[in-house]
């Protein structure tokens, strides 16, 4: 079997009700855990379960548990959120785009525009992504190292001298160009949207909160479109246990977003670039065990 390959879905047989919930649980939690940390909530979600024998839960279900992640975020920065449409609002009336409030509207605006387009081209032509070679361990534990390289990097090179203050429409769309990688797990939005706005000399908790807030539409977009298909699908267990993942994630995001912030205060990246090494690593190392055995 080729170490590329992907791994199924499990049967709706083997998922009864109270199975479904217990699993939601657990993936909400990996979801909260890891959706706002860069390190892959796509790529944990689809090895956690694999590694418990559940088989992999499918691009629909994570899509639609990580709407519990963007509850957390709009309650956590819902002032940033109510500063930004009053900025927009002022610049339409005034014209007074200069205003960070109105730029920083304009960034998230241009940086939604590549993870929608690619988001689309992998629907409209990619059909079979579920199954593609782009979902296998492999990938997501060669995806990961790659990614740990880069953001290393960010963390050498980086000035880190700007804020978000000095947002203009080009970094949204210079970020927003580093968000669309994430759909290949192991790549993380987080991680990746970091890792190009440490490049551009951005400190580092104003290219976290820039991260979270420009992540709102496109998870947003991507559990709305997965809702129906993920309520079908067996790994789902349909509305209920899908319920379940989606409170689960948003409590532990809303955790997970307010350690970051603060850790992100005193502290660099490296943490991450060494997880992230570690966990391509390990799933390579297991992978090749399976092989051999």
């Amino acid at each position: 079997m080729s170490l590329f390959a992907a791994v199924p879905v499990l049967p709706a047989a083997e998922v009864g009700f109270w199975e479904a919930c217990f699993r939601s649980l657990v993936l909400g939690v990996v979801q909260g855990l890891t959706e706002f940390l860069p390190i892959s909530s796509t790529a944990h979600l689809k090895v956690v379960p694999v590694l418990l024998g559940w088989g992999d839960p499918g691009v629909a279900v994570t899509a639609v548990i990580q709407l519990g992640s963007i509850a957390a975020v709009l309650a956590y920065f819902r002032a940033d959120l109510a500063e930004v449409l009053r900025g927009v609002a002022r610049a339409f009336r005034h014209g007074q785009w200069n205003d960070p409030s109105a730029r920083m509207g304009v960034a998230i605006a241009l940086g939604t525009v590549p993870i929608v387009l690619a988001g689309l081209a992998l629907k409209l032509w990619v059909p079979g992504y579920d199954n593609s070679p782009l979902r296998s361990m492999a990938s997501i534990a060669v995806v990961s190292i790659g990614m740990a390289l880069l953001l290393a990097w960010a963390e050498l090179v980086g000035s880190r001298r700007r804020d978000l203050e000095d947002v203009q429409p080009r970094d949204g769309l210079w970020v927003g160009l580093a968000q669309a990688l994430a759909l290949v797990p192991g790549v993380s939005r987080s991680g990746s949207t970091l890792t190009a706005a440490l490049f551009d000399s951005w400190q580092r908790p104003a290219a976290a909160r820039f991260s979270f807030l420009l992540g709102i539409p496109a998870i947003t977009l991507a559990g709305l479109v997965s809702l129906k298909e993920a309520f079908s699908a067996p790994a789902g267990g349909g509305p209920l246990p899908l319920l379940v993942g989606i409170v689960a994630a948003a409590v532990v995001s809303w955790l997970a977003i307010a350690w970051l912030l603060r850790f992100l205060q005193h502290n660099s990246t490296w943490v991450f670039v060494v997880y992230r090494l570690l966990f391509g690593v390990g799933i390579l190392v297991w992978l090749g065990a399976k092989v051999g055995a």
